[in-house]
């Protein structure tokens, strides 16, 4: 299972291709023979996920068994899943970030790769700093997060 850590600075050039770092490259490679899914980030944040193809069966299936009578679900179904394009990495490790999703995450020149276990996210560098400096946090810890020790 794929393990994706770290942050990885990259640019994209004028075309939308984004050179993935080796490291990340191999592990695609071993995972999935460079098949990806790439789409959109349901939640505020205007970022998009990088998926293993297979991985990302698994989380289409999840989204597709949802109910679709309520309105939030139609919604992450319609970005996730409407934004949803599958690539594959070229000879070079690169792939062609369509025009939709840069415009959506406004993505341009400097990009952030960052993991996520098993997925990746890629930010504008931009507004990947602005996240990680917004102190104003509304939600209150979890449960979940309290038990744990870092």
């Amino acid at each position: 299972m794929s393990n994706f850590l770290g942050s990885h600075a990259i640019n994209m050039d004028a075309k939308g291709r984004l050179a993935i770092p080796a490291k990340v490259r191999e592990e695609l490679a071993q995972l999935c023979g460079g098949r990806i899914v790439l789409t959109a980030s349901a939640g505020e944040e205007r970022c998009l996920l990088i998926y293993p193809e297979s991985q990302w069966e698994s989380v289409e299936a999840q989204i597709n068994a949802l109910p679709t009578m309520k309105k939030s679900v139609r919604r992450l179904q319609r970005i996730m899943l409407g934004y949803a394009t599958p690539l594959e990495l070229d000879g070079a490790g690169r792939v062609l970030v369509p025009p939709t999703l840069r415009s959506f995450a406004n993505l341009e020149k400097k990009l952030m790769l960052v993991g996520q276990g098993k997925k990746l996210e890629l930010w504008s560098e931009e507004q990947w700093f602005e996240w990680l400096d917004d102190s104003a946090d509304d939600d209150e810890m979890p449960p979940e997060m309290e038990a744990l020790s870092l």
